[in-house]
């Protein structure tokens, strides 16, 4: 479907701007922008697509003429989630650089998949969350599962009028996305409701509950996020990081790293009882029908 970069260009992706599936740009003096670009499957996640993304993060992160970082989506939805179609992806993580300290990617049993989504699920997430400049992410239509990996660990967040934000893992048998960011999203009782009942949380009810800053006419999202970005960076950068760290900080004193590190723990459960079960990382009756289809699993081969 596509090629790698060799090992030398892969080792300097941060430095280059050949990316596949992302778009960079600094649309005005302060600010970059990240595009994600694979629209023909609303911006579905694999492997590549991820590391790329990191990658843009920290091109802008690292760039001292950079204030504000916005990350955007072409096409119709922000993000369908992660690409469950992916083929070879433990070999797949062999081919980029690990970001954290994670290792045994195509080790036995429960191993590879918890060290894979510990580097580029939880981990790139907690990345993105901690980078010493405000992002704003810019979310129209779906923005489903992983999505909200990326949406949420973002400062800011703009979304159309249109927008939804949905967490359907639990009816695939996983009680959330691995970045359980909800209670601090939502609070409990509205995160109860979009976990136990895979409904899609609107644009209008996400402004309501404090998850998004602004809702806006679809037409108006670039320009919306622009203005918003313009005010974030007529700030001196030092005293912008030093409010996103105490922001941050008090959220974590609150428990949260030690509440995402506990999730993320009966995530992989969850996906090692269904392997035991259906020989699938999640309960494939679970799943929608197009989805189903995708991965050629048919009704009745889950027994």
């Amino acid at each position: 479907m596509y090629a790698f970069f060799n090992r030398t260009e892969r080792r300097t992706l941060n430095a280059i701007n050949e990316f596949t599936f992302i778009q960079y740009e600094t649309p005005e003096a302060g600010i970059a922008r990240i595009w994600l670009n694979r629209p023909e499957t609303a911006n579905a996640q694999d492997t590549r697509f991820l590391y790329e993304l990191n990658a843009a993060f920290d091109r802008a992160a690292h760039d001292e003429n950079i204030r504000v970082i916005v990350l955007a989506a072409r096409g119709r939805h922000f993000s369908s989630g992660h690409d469950l179609g992916e083929k070879n992806w433990h070999a797949a993580m062999h081919d980029y650089p690990t970001v954290g300290t994670m290792c045994g990617f195509t080790c036995a049993g429960a191993e590879a998949q918890m060290a894979r989504e510990e580097e580029i699920y939880i981990g790139f997430s907690e990345r993105w969350r901690n980078i010493p400049k405000p992002t704003i992410a810019a979310v129209q239509g779906k923005c489903i599962a992983g999505g909200l990996m990326l949406a949420w660990p973002c400062d800011l967040i703009i979304a159309t009028e249109d927008a939804s934000f949905t967490d359907p893992t639990v009816s695939f048998g996983v009680g959330g996305v691995e970045f359980f960011n909800h209670l601090w999203e939502v609070g409990a009782r509205k995160a109860k409701e979009m976990l136990f009942t895979s409904d899609a949380l609107s644009a209008q009810d996400a402004l309501r509950l404090g998850m998004v800053n602004q809702v806006v006419p679809r037409e108006a999202l670039e320009e919306a996020t622009l203005v918003m970005a313009r005010k974030c960076a007529a700030k001196s950068r030092f005293a912008l990081k030093m409010a996103k760290k105490a922001i941050n900080g008090a959220q974590d004193a609150q428990g949260r790293d030690v509440a995402m590190q506990n999730a993320f723990h009966l995530h992989q459960l969850a996906h090692t009882h269904w392997l035991k079960v259906y020989d699938f990382l999640m309960d494939p009756t679970g799943l929608p029908e197009a989805t189903r289809k995708a991965l050629g699993i048919k009704l009745g081969d889950e027994a």
